[in-house]
């Protein structure tokens, strides 16, 4: 699945700048736009609360942006909760898959419906904290083409992870170093909340399954900065982890893809 925009059935109204507003033409302003994109699936217990919680971050910003939430066909309230706060704030908007499963697909759906120049994503089950994102915006607005919130980076953290979950996290870490690039690697490429340039990933086919959309940006996109900020990961207080066999498995055969991609396995001649 190539990832290209299509036209989005609705344009935000025209916010104020981070920084402080100039006679600007409207496509500078798209070029500061964020789209945040939440992927959700039976999140209805945490979803209301999140969105509020993010508005209450952004809006002192002064930056146009929109809240897109791609919800796999929970049929669990979220849609109807989504729905009736994007009634009240049009930067928030709801976007329904049918017949459709995954994270990385769940993302890269919402980003083609947006016209933002700034692309986003981060977790509904409250383990990614909205107050982070004021220094991911400005890491981007400082030149980076990518922030990552970070729990590998100094200051980051875990949280309250067992013993074994934290020993498969850093095997998992460990296991994409050969294949990042030198100059650029991340110490965290397993992350779920970053930042990313649309330039930078434009015409690219991104694998629509899996969850480690993240790995094969850095791996793949065209990027020439990385900042890292700390992220002191969360703990789900409600609703139900989506981390499963298949999540493991997805990512080994999106790992295997990338090393292939990287080393030439499997190439003739």
């Amino acid at each position: 699945m190539s990832f290209a925009k299509v036209s989005p059935s609705y344009t935000p109204a025209v916010g104020s700048a981070t920084r402080p507003e100039s006679a600007a033409e409207p496509q500078a302003r798209v070029q500061d736009k964020l789209a945040l994109v939440i992927p959700t699936l039976r999140e209805a217990e945490n979803i209301g609360g999140l969105l509020v919680h993010i508005r209450s971050v952004l809006d002192p910003l002064r930056i146009d942006y929109e809240i897109l939430v791609v919800d796999d066909d929970s049929r669990d309230g979220t849609e109807e909760i989504v729905s009736a706060i994007a009634r009240e704030n049009p930067r928030v908007r709801l976007l329904v898959r049918k017949g459709e499963r995954g994270l990385s697909g769940a993302v890269l759906y919402g980003w083609r419906r947006t016209d933002a120049a700034i692309l986003g994503v981060m977790d509904a089950d409250l383990q990614h904290p909205p107050e982070l994102l004021p220094d991911l915006i400005a890491a981007i607005f400082a030149g980076h083409d990518l922030a990552i919130g970070s729990r590998y980076t100094s200051g980051g953290a875990l949280g309250a992870w067992n013993p074994v979950r934290k020993l498969l996290s850093v095997a998992a870490v460990w296991a994409t170093w050969p294949i990042q690039r030198p100059g650029i690697r991340a110490h965290d490429p397993m992350t779920g909340f970053f930042l990313v340039r649309r330039e930078c990933i434009d015409g690219i086919a991104f694998q629509p399954s899996g969850f480690k959309l993240l790995l094969e940006i850095l791996v793949r996109a065209r990027l020439r900065s990385v900042d890292e900020v700390p992220l002191a990961f969360g703990s789900r207080n409600r609703g139900a982890s989506k981390a499963n066999f298949k999540v493991g498995w997805e990512y080994a055969k999106l790992l295997a893809r990338l090393y292939a991609e990287r080393f030439g396995f499997g190439r003739k001649g």
